[in-house]
């Protein structure tokens, strides 16, 4: 009677926690990083449902055949010591699971880093992601529109996010487009998404980064290149201009719902200069770095020129 009441306890806890469930957005992939990811993580519940299937397996085949009541009453086990191909299943097995799981770790993180393949026929859409406690601000340079807590992109275009933040760190996560990456004060990152089906989907900063940060989300809308380029034109004529009066006070914490701008916070308050994972700007960072090494050999050859004469003299 017991065993009975603990079991349908347990189903009905079971059953009360699937009830509230959402999809797992993460396994609905809308994208290519997105999709990418998403098989990592079937490939990684597969990988471990059969390990967990084949130890079981081996338990309960290890209990009955070799249960007190299968054996003689005088029975005593053989002396053993060591076993080689006991130990080279338990240690060889673990060694060849972690280094599969490695690789294609290591090969999807190159993957979803870099700009996703299939769009290089148009330029990509960069967007400028920056978010303050606890809003987020999408600033569009190129089409001179800014928008708060709501993103809007055109399918099948690959999408340049540049994050920073304007106070604590924060992490920029549309589960259904991609991975999450940190968002800081002191240097610009890069995440590459691109949409492949068009839709709304959820956005969240994925970071605790105070009281407000529950309330910290975004939605982003993925439409056709028609439809974007209309929505930028009627943004232009309706929308007001963004002033920096105004971005100050929208940078104050607390809760704001979506806010449209012409013009970008990018006109009057720059970026961090630093950017990671961005290989253009690394390219310049790295010869900015030469030029300085360059220089600062130039001017100790100088001097060591110069004490050389003054030795002479």
């Amino acid at each position: 009677m017991k065993l009975k009441l603990a079991l349908f306890t347990v189903l009905l806890t079971i059953s009360s926690l699937l009830a509230g469930c959402e999809p797992l957005l993460v396994l609905d992939p809308k994208g290519p990083q997105a999709e990418r990811l998403a098989s990592d993580i079937m490939l990684s519940i597969l990988v471990m449902s059969g390990i967990v299937i084949v130890v079981f397996a081996l338990l309960v085949y290890m209990l009955v055949k070799y249960r007190a009541s299968n054996s003689s009453d005088d029975y005593e086990p053989p002396h053993i010591e060591g076993n080689i191909w006991v130990e080279a299943v338990m240690i060889g097995i673990p060694i060849i699971i972690v280094a599969f799981l490695s690789v294609v770790s290591v090969q999807s993180n190159y993957i979803v880093e870099s700009a996703p393949e299939g769009y290089e026929d148009k330029e990509p859409l960069i967007v400028y992601a920056s978010s303050s406690n606890w809003k987020w601000h999408f600033s569009y340079p190129e089409e001179g529109v800014e928008t708060v807590n709501y993103l809007y992109v055109p399918t099948d275009r690959a999408l340049e996010i540049k994050l920073y933040s304007h106070g604590p760190i924060t992490s920029f996560w549309v589960p259904q487009l991609g991975g999450q990456k940190y968002a800081m004060n002191d240097h610009v990152t890069t995440l590459h998404l691109a949409a492949d089906v068009p839709g709304e989907y959820m956005g969240r900063n994925a970071n605790f980064s105070g009281e407000g940060f529950a309330e910290n989300i975004f939605e982003v809308t993925a439409m056709s290149q028609t439809e974007f380029d209309e929505w930028v034109d009627e943004v232009k004529e309706t929308a007001d201009p963004l002033t920096e009066e105004t971005f100050e006070e929208l940078l104050e914490p607390g809760h704001l719902g979506r806010m449209t701008f012409t013009g970008t916070h990018l006109d009057f308050t720059s970026p961090p200069e630093h950017h990671h994972g961005d290989a253009e700007h690394d390219e310049m960072d790295m010869e900015s770095h030469e030029d300085h090494e360059n220089h600062e050999d130039h001017e100790n050859h100088e001097e060591e020129a110069s004490e050389e004469d003054h030795s002479h003299h």
